[in-house]
C-alpha cells in the first residue's frame, strides 16, 4: 500500500447533537473517532485535530488556533503537525462510522494512479468530501498558504475555497463509506445499520478484534460452520468450547495466523463430524434393535 499519514478532524461544537463530544458517541460499542482511526490504522503517523481522548490506537494531538475556526483552519493545525515526509496525506473527519480500509486503499490507489492532487470520495448523491480525501502533501501546504496569505486567517474559511484549486479525481467506494453523523438521527440509523441481517457479525467480529489488538483474517464461514457441527453432532455448549480451543490451539502453534486458525478448525471439524457420524450410527443400531425386538 502506499505510504501515508492521516490527519483526523475531531473538533467541532457539535451543535446538531446538543454540544456532546461527537468522536466520543459510540456506534457498535465503539467510538466514532476509534472506528475512523482503526480504518486509517496504515498510516506512518497520525495527527488528531481537537481535544484530548482516549484512543484505541496512539495518536498525536493538536489543536487549530482559533480553537473552533472550522475545518481549513483544522487541516492547516494537521499540516502543520506532521513530522514525516509522505508525500501523501489522508484526511478524515472523526464521524465516519462506516469507513473501511478498503475506502482508504482505493482513495490511496487513485491518488497516486492518477497524478492528481486529491482524490476524493463521494457520497450516495455525488457530493465531493473533502473531509474523506487523500491530498499530495506539497500542492496541500502549498495552497493552504496561499489562503493564509490571501485571507490574512484561515478561521472560518470553507474548505471549498482549497479544493477548488486543486486538481481532483473522484473516487465511488462503498455506499456508506461517506456516511457521516451530524445528527442524533444519524447516530440512531447508524447503530441500526450496524445490526441488520448480513453485516452484523462482521461488524461484531471486527470489534472484537478491535478491542482485543488483535490483526486476523479469518474464514469465518468455516467457523460457524464448525461450531455448527460441534452443536449438532456434539452438544450445544460444545460451539463456543471448541471456538475458543481452536483458537487457543492456533495460538499455541506460533504459525501464520489464519493458516493456524484454519488448520485447527480443519481438524475440530472432521472430529466434529466423525462424533455426528457415530452417533448417528448409534442411534441406527439402537433403532434397529428396537425393531428386531418388537418382532
Amino acid at each position: 500500500m502506499t505510504a501515508y499519514d492521516a490527519i483526523v478532524l475531531a473538533g467541532g461544537a457539535a451543535r446538531r447533537l446538543g454540544g456532546v463530544d461527537k468522536p466520543g458517541v459510540r456506534v457498535g460499542g465503539r467510538a466514532l473517532l476509534d472506528r475512523v482511526l482503526a480504518a486509517s490504522d496504515g498510516a506512518a503517523d497520525t495527527v488528531v485535530v481537537g481535544g484530548r481522548r482516549p484512543t484505541a490506537r496512539p495518536v498525536r494531538w493538536t489543536r487549530e488556533e482559533p480553537p473552533g475556526g472550522g475545518p481549513l483552519a483544522a487541516l492547516d493545525a494537521g499540516v502543520r503537525s506532521m513530522r514525516t515526509d509522505t508525500e501523501t496525506v489522508l484526511v478524515l473527519s472523526a464521524d465516519l462510522p462506516f469507513l473501511s480500509r478498503s475506502a482508504v486503499r482505493r482513495l490511496l490507489g487513485t491518488l497516486v494512479g492518477s497524478g492528481v492532487d486529491a482524490a476524493l470520495l463521494t457520497d450516495a448523491d455525488g457530493r465531493d468530501q473533502p473531509l474523506v480525501a487523500a491530498y499530495r502533501a506539497e500542492p496541500l501546504r502549498r495552497e493552504i498558504a496561499l489562503l493564509r496569505t490571501e485571507y490574512g486567517s484561515l478561521a472560518g474559511l470553507p474548505l471549498r475555497l482549497l479544493v477548488d484549486e486543486l486538481e481532483l479525481a473522484w473516487v465511488e467506494a462503498e455506499p456508506l463509506a461517506s456516511f457521516d453523523c451530524d445528527t442524533w438521527e444519524d447516530i440512531s440509523t447508524a447503530r441500526a445499520r450496524i445490526r441488520e441481517h448480513g453485516t452484523v457479525l462482521d461488524e461484531w467480529i471486527t470489534a472484537v478484534k478491535d478491542e482485543l489488538g488483535i490483526e486476523l483474517d479469518v474464514d469465518t464461514s468455516a467457523l460457524l460452520d464448525l461450531a455448527r457441527d460441534a452443536a449438532h453432532g456434539v452438544a450445544r455448549p460444545a460451539a463456543p468450547l471448541t471456538t475458543f480451543l481452536v483458537g487457543y490451539a492456533a495460538g499455541k502453534a506460533g504459525g501464520d495466523g489464519p493458516e493456524a486458525v484454519a488448520e485447527a478448525a480443519r481438524k475440530a471439524e472432521a472430529l466434529a463430524l466423525r462424533w455426528a457420524a457415530e452417533a448417528e450410527a448409534e442411534a441406527k443400531a439402537e433403532a434397529k434393535a428396537k425393531g428386531a425386538d418388537a418382532g
